[in-house]
């Protein structure tokens, strides 16, 4: 960050101070983003951006409001504030409630996530290059399935920001990032099957190694054609079914971070992005049995979501969302956590300088157990393992979900057998924790971006979880 624009930051600070705002905080905020793709083997034009501009919020009389520049100067950041000044007061007249912030420390830190080897010093070549190695595996895998359509992409970027405000907050962060994603469609004899997957972390280009696109490659392309080529239909009925880490994880995100997000239980959201189940009263209600644990902390080293301070200057804490199958926390940005009473859990994040910050969620997932896959099994008399999904949905207050399950197998008396069609879980909230009697040691990630607010938010994330084990559910097929 440049000196002159950090001391703009501050500048808007003061600015929005003498001009009668009770609260201000103002963040300089960049991203740096690169992608190169590659369709059925053909070069894509890589896709690039670079924005970099000022976020500014005001409280005055009660009223909060944002407003951002990009073209940086003394008078262009004074017309910002003044404009924000205005619009708080006009708002103030017609509030029904006024807007508080819970007391937190003013943390004055300068933080990073590691970063090796620069991702900037990455040339087109050398990603390319990766990319095409990727696709032979794939073009010339040997089976009887084909993979003809296949887009790979390589994506990394920057992120950086300085967060200034009133009370005394300087907070300066860091956060380089690599993503390979992959969208495979296999064909055989007429029938088709397809794969997304995307893998992401914190890190330099060093990360890579954690990612390898290679074995992600390898491992889709024999799943994808194993599929075609045998899998027979799946059992239908009330059976016990086990999940794999990258279902249990979507579940964690989208049936406990989601509905637990304070601005959506407060009612806030529902015409950004979906409701809730559960009311400001509702901490401490059970939704689940006593192995349903559900967490996000967003300060995993090298996780997608990582953060070591929010956009509200709040430093970061795990977040323990479900305890012993009972509601324990929301995700609190500092204005929701006064409501409750409470002081933030750091759940403010803003993907952009022109994006207000809100309450969003960072690696959320299911705590592991101390069952070992094999003892999971045991007691499976006939069984689905749903290892991974080809679709879901979730409707918008988060209690109905369905997930359709793309590599999946039959159980039966305790043992894995042959591959079955697209087995379909269709599951309330409450039944899916409450069905939930064990969960596996091995706690696994999977990169995800997860949509919200309006202008949309796209937020990177992780969602993870072990495999868990769900009793006497309801299956059903396609």
């Amino acid at each position: 960050m440049r000196r002159h624009d950090m001391d703009l930051a501050e500048l808007a600070v003061r600015y929005a101070r003498e001009g009668g705002a009770s609260y201000a905080e103002a963040r300089l905020h960049r991203n740096y983003y690169v992608a190169y793709s590659l369709k059925s083997g053909e070069v894509e034009p890589a896709e690039t951006a670079d924005s970099y501009g000022l976020g500014i919020r005001v409280l005055v009389e009660g009223a909060l409001a944002f407003t951002s520049v990009n073209l940086l100067t003394r008078a262009t950041v004074r017309d910002a504030v003044a404009a924000a000044i205005r619009r708080a007061r006009a708002a103030s007249a017609i509030l029904r409630r006024a807007v508080r912030f819970s007391p937190e420390k003013a943390h004055q830190r300068r933080w990073s996530a590691p970063e090796a080897k620069k991702l900037r010093n990455v040339d087109a070549e050398e990603a390319i290059s990766l990319l095409k190695d990727v696709d032979r595996v794939i073009a010339t895998y040997k089976a009887a399935a084909k993979i003809p359509q296949r887009l790979l992409r390589l994506a990394f970027g920057v992120e950086e920001k300085y967060f200034v405000n009133s009370e005394g907050a300087r907070v300066e962060g860091r956060i380089p990032r690599l993503a390979y994603i992959h969208y495979l469609t296999a064909l055989l004899d007429g029938q088709s099957a397809q794969r997304f997957r995307q893998e992401g972390y914190s890190g330099g280009w060093e990360v890579l190694r954690k990612i390898d696109p290679m074995h992600a490659a390898e491992e889709d392309a024999g799943i994808l054609t194993r599929i075609l080529e045998s899998a027979q239909p799946a059992p239908t009925g009330t059976m016990d079914v086990l999940l794999g880490p990258e279902i249990s994880g979507l579940a964690s995100h989208e049936a406990c971070g989601h509905p637990q997000e304070a601005d959506r239980v407060l009612g806030r959201e529902g015409a950004q992005a979906g409701e809730s189940y559960l009311k400001p009263d509702s901490l401490g209600m059970r939704i689940g049995s006593e192995e349903a644990n559900i967490s996000d902390d967003p300060s995993i080293p090298n996780s997608y979501g990582f953060h070591l301070y929010d956009d509200e200057g709040v430093e970061a804490v795990k977040r323990h969302l479900i305890r012993s199958g009972c509601i324990q926390e929301y995700l609190h940005n500092r204005s929701t956590a006064a409501e409750f009473g409470l002081t933030s859990n750091s759940a403010a994040r803003a993907v952009s300088y022109d994006r207000e910050p809100i309450v969003r969620m960072a690696n959320t997932f299911v705590e592991p157990g101390d069952h070992t896959l094999e003892e999971l099994l045991e007691g499976v008399k006939v069984g689905v393992y749903m290892k991974s999904f080809m679709e879901w949905n979730i409707d918008d207050k988060r209690i109905n979900q369905r997930y359709v399950g793309l590599e999946a197998y039959l159980v039966e008396n305790g043992h894995i057998k042959h591959l079955v069609k697209a087995p379909v879980l269709e599951i309330t909230t409450h039944r899916l924790w409450s069905s939930l009697d064990a969960r596996g040691r091995e706690l696994v990630f999977k990169a995800a971006t997860c949509g919200k607010g309006d202008p949309m938010q796209p937020c990177p994330v992780w969602t993870g979880g072990p495999v868990i084990r769900l009793r006497n559910v309801r299956v059903g097929s396609r």
